[in-house]
């Protein structure tokens, strides 16, 4: 489809807003732009069209399957926007004094009480933007904890093999040197590998449990053990946090600090480039570490990002906690790990799962057999299943596993949802035996097919210029 500014005609106008009714303020020829915006001409029939165009080529949670793994693409309840879109919360004001905010605190305190809780932590920051910032600011609270006991040579973060890319790169723009151990046959940590990396340089370890391949570690208390009496502290990567919430705590496998994504959790819609909310929790002996906001807490500190955060995401998951209560918040873990069993189940005997035992939230399938026989790739089976209107799962993730596809299917999807996915994936097993060059070539339905990913990550072209 074409851009807006590609639709835009010379002189066509539309008129949506009132008429001004407070004085006109001219600005001082200083402040003047030099040239008139640049922007579409339009009218009104044709911007609605032009948006409803849009949402008709976008695949969300609301239009079909999103097995997305290891980012829990749930869908995100609308009452959890209809709170979110409260006068009250959208229209503060972050400089507001205290009286005009009273309610926006209570929201912020509800909240960090019930995360602490579900997570076993003792304090809460929401001032992190997201995921990745929210891991920064969490290996900062470690590489804060030693310098202030001055053990500067504590230099050194351990992150499994099967960790998600941003861990290592987090550790290192903490400016800490990245120690990468392999996983054991088992796909979790391989406590000998871990033994042999431990030392008095050892500032920690990044970890999240249930891991990327889906699989809880039954070691973790162990492992948590190793890296205390070593002298390092524990980070938990809270992405898979959607598996347990609510049947067990990080806090209880021995993590001294957390990250925790709302907007994958706690039902915001998440993808399309935010907001996000990553939530940071800690033990209380981290606690004159954390990041504190001068406006809503009174006292000046440390911030990682203006004021409180994404504030709008923390109510969404507030709302989210309140709706399912005490008894829904671990009702949804089990219905996300019943629902990944289950269709792992049903896929089995056609394509086959990297580990074969109980997962948790999300399973990984090894493609490899599959493509030695037929020269079908994952990435071929992932285009494919665009044109059964299905979200492809996540590709070639975990690293560990060779042609992964790792499927997520979350606690929102519907038994018959599970039964259609899993005979749409047996269907492309046939086909793949069948008619390989189908696959190789799809989708074939797609507004795009198949661009040049390559090029277009090694020359993104980011704005359109008007010819």
């Amino acid at each position: 489809m074409k851009l807006i500014f590609e639709k835009s005609v010379p002189g066509r106008k539309l008129s949506l807003l009132p008429a001004c009714d407070v004085e006109e303020y001219v600005l001082p020829e200083a402040f003047a732009r030099r040239e008139a915006l640049d922007l579409p001409e339009m009218s009104e029939t044709d911007v609605s069209r032009h948006y409803t165009e849009l949402c008709h080529n976008v695949h969300g949670v609301n239009c079909g399957f999103y097995p997305l793994g290891s980012c829990t693409m749930k869908y995100n309840p609308r009452i959890d926007e209809e709170m979110a879109s409260l006068p009250g919360f959208t229209d503060v004001h972050p400089l507001a004094p205290a009286y005009a905010t009273e309610g926006c605190r209570e929201v912020l305190d509800t909240a960090k009480k019930y995360l602490c809780e579900i997570s076993g932590m003792d304090e809460m920051t929401f001032q992190p933007a997201a995921g990745a910032h929210g891991e920064f600011t969490g290996v900062m609270l470690i590489k804060q904890y030693h310098r202030s006991r001055g053990d500067e040579k504590r230099t050194k973060i351990i992150v499994p093999d099967s960790a998600h890319g941003t861990n290592p790169a987090t550790a290192a723009m903490c400016g800490f040197d990245v120690v990468n151990i392999a996983s054991a046959p088992n796909g979790c940590v391989d406590l000998e590998a871990l033994k042999a990396v431990l030392g008095d340089d050892t500032a920690g370890l990044m970890l999240t449990n249930p891991n990327t391949v889906g699989i809880f570690d039954e070691n973790i208390l162990e492992i948590t053990r190793l890296v205390h009496d070593a002298g390092g502290l524990c980070y938990y990567d809270g992405a898979n946090l959607n598996a347990v919430m609510g049947i067990v705590r990080p806090g209880d496998m021995g993590f001294d600090c957390i990250h925790m994504n709302l907007h994958k959790t706690f039902a915001t819609p998440h993808g399309g480039g935010g907001p996000g909310a990553g939530a940071v929790g800690c033990k209380s002996f981290l606690k004159e570490f954390m990041p504190r906001s001068a406006t809503m807490q009174g006292e000046g500190g440390i911030q990682v990002r203006g004021f409180s955060g994404n504030f709008l995401v923390v109510v969404k998951a507030m709302t989210y906690l309140l709706t399912l209560g005490r008894e829904g918040v671990p009702e949804a873990a089990v219905n996300a790990v019943l629902n990944a069993n289950y269709l792992m189940q049903r896929i089995k005997g056609t394509f086959t799962p990297a580990f074969d035992r109980i997962c948790m939230h999300e399973f990984v399938l090894d493609l490899s057999e599959f493509k030695k026989e037929t020269g079908v790739s994952a990435l071929d089976v992932a285009k494919t299943l665009i044109d059964y209107g299905m979200h492809p799962p996540t590709m070639y993730f975990p690293l560990i596993v060779h042609e992964a596809l790792m499927l997520e299917p979350t606690e929102t999807e519907s038994k018959e949802t599970l039964d259609w996915a899993a005979e749409i994936f047996r269907k492309l097993y046939q086909m793949g035996h069948d008619d390989p060059s189908y696959m190789h070539a799809a989708p074939h339905h797609a507004q795009i097919g198949r661009p040049d990913e390559v090029g277009a990550a090694r020359n993104p072209v980011l704005r359109w210029k008007k010819a």
